[in-house]
């Protein structure tokens, strides 16, 4: 099997829009993958945290994947998540993305049931061997098992296996990682995962990042990591202490990835509702979001909207729902869906 390139740069593990129905956005979708590419974003990372997974069906997110590989044709990265239950699922999933055109796939481990470090390695050593794509490890042991540096030691003797996104948010396991691994692999990959340690991450020895904050402001993400390929260290110290107010305001201010939904529509995209309930204080104060987001943009002498950003005008009137004590017969009940349908669709 040929060497594959190491995964550089910034990827971005967007959101999925969804329309008044809650169904995947697909002209919408598109038009997101191509405001990012255009940003600069060196990979897509569909199926991701930020990107919902476990709030879509096995079948949406394979039409997720689709779509963002036909948008991106081949102008970024496209790492699939394609996390499922089982090992068999899993495969599938991989096989799947492999034929569509993703150019890797990343893979949280198991989560729900706790397990030994030897049966997470023993997860991912089967993947390994049966894949038919490049994989990356995703480690994000807040609500997965980990993957201990020992394991991904182990793990990165499988040339199947690429790289480690870490969203651990522990900079010293990221450095023990580094370590570890790469005088045995020097062509794996490092992703940091958390937007406050990027710059130190580039700095020590890391690949790139796989950032939420990038599907938001991509101008500050990928000028980060620019500054830093450019020996501009002042420069990128200034936009790392620069995204901190941003992540506090977006990333910690709602549940997540509420906060990234209210700092995206920010930009001039429709995403939606989420497909989770959210009492009314979880709601997020979008205008707060906004403002943080107009101050640093503007530092950086960039809009807060744009001509990439100008799709048409939504209609947000929710679809009524139908019920049992609707007083129309079923004639007028079926027109006013479809008519409501089509507003959407213009």
């Amino acid at each position: 099997m040929a060497a594959s390139p190491r995964l550089k740069g910034i990827f971005c593990p967007h959101m999925v829009p969804l329309d008044a129905w809650g169904r995947i956005n697909e002209s919408e979708l598109r038009r997101l993958v191509e405001w990012l590419i255009a940003r600069g974003v060196h990979g897509l990372y569909p199926n991701g945290s930020c990107g919902e997974f476990t709030l879509f069906t096995a079948e949406e997110r394979r039409r997720i994947v689709e779509i963002v590989v036909d948008q991106a044709a081949g102008r970024a990265v496209v790492m699939a998540g394609a996390t499922e239950a089982t090992v068999d699922l899993t495969l599938a999933a991989c096989e799947h993305y492999a034929q569509v055109g993703a150019d890797c796939v990343a893979l949280v481990p198991p989560y729900y049931f706790k397990m030994s470090q030897p049966n997470v390695r023993e997860h991912f050593t089967l993947l390994a061997r049966h894949s038919p794509i490049d994989l990356v490890l995703y480690n994000i042991p807040q609500f997965a098992n980990e993957i201990a540096v020992d394991t991904v030691r182990d793990l990165a003797e499988h040339t199947r296996i690429i790289g480690i996104k870490d969203s651990s948010r522990d900079f010293p396991r990221f450095l023990n990682t580094i370590a570890a691994v790469r005088p045995l692999r020097p062509d794996f990959s490092f992703m940091i995962g958390c937007e406050e340690i990027l710059v130190p991450s580039l700095l020590m020895g890391g690949d790139g990042g796989t950032l939420a904050t990038s599907g938001v402001v991509p101008e500050i993400i990928v000028g980060m990591y620019n500054a830093v390929q450019d020996g501009r260290l002042g420069e990128a110290v200034r936009l790392q202490y620069a995204v901190l107010d941003l992540i506090r305001t977006s990333v910690f201010g709602a549940m997540f990835p509420e906060g990234m939904r209210a700092a995206i529509e920010t930009r001039g995209f429709d995403m939606g509702l989420s497909r989770t309930p959210l009492a009314a204080e979880s709601r997020v104060d979008v205008a707060q979001v906004r403002a943080v987001m107009a101050r640093h943009l503007a530092e950086l002498g960039c809009p807060l909207n744009d001509s990439l950003c100008a799709g048409p005008a939504v209609d947000r009137t929710p679809p009524t729902p139908l019920t049992r004590g609707d007083s129309g017969d079923l004639d007028q009940i079926v027109s006013r869906v479809v008519a409501q349908m089509l507003q959407t669709r213009r």
